[in-house]
This record gives C-alpha cells, sequence and structure tokens, in this order.
C-alpha cells in the first residue's frame, strides 16, 4: 500500500548483524517491492559515489529475482546513482522487506556507465566450489541487472 511505512532489512552474507530502517512504500509492478528511505547517516564517501546528509533511496527489491536496485537522490532530487545488490530473492514477512547481500554489487551512474563490485570476495567465498549452483545464481544475477540497466527497463524506467 503506497505511502505505509514499511521496515528494510539487510541481511549480510557474512553474519554480520542485519541493517534495519525504515521506508515508506512506493507503487510498483508484481513481482517488486519498493520504498523510499532517508539516508541518515552522515557523509560516505566510497570512492565511486558518495553518500550525503540529506539524500534518499528509492529502493526497488525483486521478489522473484536475484536482486535489488537502490536509486541514490540528492535532496536537490539529482539522481547520484543506482547501487544495485545481488541478493536473495526479497521475501516480506511481518511487515517488513527482508533481503540477503551476495557479494557482487553493481553501479548504474545516470549516464549508464556500469561498474561491478566485490567480485574478488565472491571468489575469495569459495562458492564457485562449495556451492556452484548459488555461485552462477550470483553470477546470473549480476548479468541481469546489466541487462536491464542497458534497457533501462524497470526499475531503471523509473529514474527521474
Amino acid at each position: 500500500m503506497s505511502g505505509s511505512t514499511i521496515e528494510i532489512v539487510k541481511v549480510s552474507p557474512v553474519g554480520k548483524p542485519p541493517v534495519r530502517y525504515t521506508g515508506e512504500l512506493l507503487d510498483s509492478p508484481a513481482g517488486w517491492i519498493a520504498a523510499r528511505a532517508a539516508w541518515v547517516h552522515g557523509e560516505m564517501d566510497l570512492g565511486y559515489m558518495t553518500f550525503m546528509p540529506g539524500d534518499y533511496l528509492d529502493e526497488y527489491f525483486a521478489l522473484e529475482q536475484p536482486y535489488n536496485a537502490m536509486a541514490l537522490y540528492r535532496h536537490t532530487h539529482e539522481l547520484v546513482a543506482w547501487y544495485c545488490n545481488v541478493t536473495y530473492p526479497t521475501t516480506v514477512e511481518n511487515g517488513a522487506i527482508y533481503w540477503h547481500d551476495l557479494f557482487v554489487d553493481v553501479i548504474v551512474y545516470p549516464d549508464w556507465r556500469t561498474l561491478v563490485l566485490d567480485e574478488d570476495e565472491l571468489e575469495q567465498a569459495g562458492l564457485i566450489e562449495t556451492d556452484p549452483e548459488l555461485h552462477a545464481m550470483i553470477l546470473a544475477g549480476r548479468d541481469n541487472l546489466l541487462n536491464l540497466a542497458a534497457r533501462r527497463e524497470y526499475p531503471f524506467s523509473e529514474a527521474r
């Protein structure tokens, strides 16, 4: 229900405590749930993009696919970049969105350039030997995100 408040819970791939925050539900098509959340931390410069006080994120969680995409906007509504995560499919339970991060991230800039991050962490996790099916799902999720962005399909079609 658009406009309602919902808790968003990020689960780490390596057992760190979950990150919890609230967002406001946005309209989304079947197979997705979307929310807007305020950036409530200080400035965070990641080198390839910077989060600033007053920023907000429109977050799009796939319910049947292994990824999500978060559009970072300045308080002026200028799109900074999309920060996308390969995940297990998102679940919604007890009034909360749960997503489980799976190493690989994709950054999509407003000019549609892309940057893939943390493939080294995926390789160090050893999933190619211990869980080849999960490893293949992660790579497929990465490729699907890159294809959605290249075709400007939802959620990338929502960029302002």
